[in-house]
């Protein structure tokens, strides 16, 4: 049946409209132009340098840019929950940290929900923190510096890069696990607290292992344990803390690709493939590696099962030491 002229010219002025609207780009033609890579922290730092080297490579691939957007404040919490306002179509992103998507939330009140409002894309790489003392504290290993602590409670202290960050709960583990009463002195950062272990003004510190690592090779910090269930290759002579005893430990900072929620799941994937093709480079596997970062590229299902455990773990930590939150 054919209808009649006027009736289709008037279907068509109401259709077109329609037809005239951009048609959104499949998974197959992604990425179609750049893409914004946040880093919620200050460029120069470890989320910087890993999120530079794999964005380059990305970049290689894609054929398209991946533009680092350094976006810090507020221990990461920032630049990740601008990821999670952003539009849903994967073309920003960021590599946030355990900080901003494991501990922060039950830390403080942020503005986002780490499972709710944003799409895990995989877990891009883990650097274990390692507890050193001060060369003046008469303790060489795991089992002397409980027994120091167990003659002398209250006395010992040990340092973190701020309230609420990984060093920080990473000493309250230590107090649970080891049973011992030893004092927190909060700093502005990892570099203030390395200096003044220098200076021996507080005796022990759990850092990342890449900041401490210059410092213990030269014998001016006392390397005890790795926070890790395997050696760190980077400092072989160094025991774990499941050697030690403390399997419960595994106290590792990691980072994370992460998208909007909403982002289509075949993006999701695209991303996925792009990132982990990136990090399978022998050239960008040996960066890192430098840096004390062991690359992981799991599923995003797999890493989202991760997010929530993190989260568990280190929401019961600080309920069972009794941090003080701002929630």
């Amino acid at each position: 049946m054919r209808l009649p002229s006027k009736l289709l010219a008037g279907l068509t002025l109401l259709l077109l409209p329609v037809l005239l609207l951009p048609v959104p780009a499949s998974a197959q033609d992604f990425p179609a132009k750049p893409i914004k890579l946040i880093v919620p922290f200050p460029a120069g730092g470890p989320n910087d340098i890993i999120a530079r080297v794999i964005g380059q490579r990305m970049s290689e691939i894609a054929k398209q840019p991946v533009l680092i957007d350094n976006r810090g404040g507020q221990g990461g919490v920032l630049g990740t929950d601008a990821v999670a306002k952003a539009p849903a179509d994967g073309y920003t992103i960021a590599i946030s940290s355990a900080g901003a998507l494991a501990i922060s939330p039950s830390m403080e009140k942020v503005a986002y929900d780490t499972l709710k409002d944003l799409a895990p894309v995989t877990l891009v790489a883990t650097v274990p923190e390692m507890l050193v003392v001060a060369t003046n504290v008469p303790a060489r290993d795991m089992k002397e510096l409980v027994a120091l602590a167990k003659a002398q409670p209250g006395k010992l202290n040990f340092a973190s890069s701020g309230p609420g960050s990984l060093p920080h709960l990473a000493g309250e583990l230590l107090k649970l696990t080891a049973n011992i009463d030893i004092v927190h002195v909060p700093y502005r950062g990892a570099a203030p607290a390395v200096n003044d272990l220098l200076g021996q003004q507080v005796q022990m510190a759990f850092l990342d292992l890449p900041v401490l690592l210059p410092q213990v090779k030269a014998g001016a910090l006392r390397p005890i344990a790795v926070g890790a269930s395997e050696r760190a290759p980077t400092a072989t002579e160094v025991p774990t803390t499941t050697e030690a005893g403390m399997p419960g430990m595994i106290i590792e900072n990691w980072y994370g690709m992460v998208a909007p929620a909403a982002t289509p799941p075949a993006i999701v994937a695209a991303l996925h493939k792009l990132a982990t093709e990136a990090m399978a480079d022998p050239a960008v596997k040996e960066k890192l590696a430098a840096q004390g970062a062991t690359l992981v590229g799991d599923t995003p299902e797999h890493f989202r099962g991760f997010i929530d455990g993190e989260i568990k773990k280190w929401a019961k930590v600080i309920k069972d030491a009794g941090v003080v939150t701002t929630k």
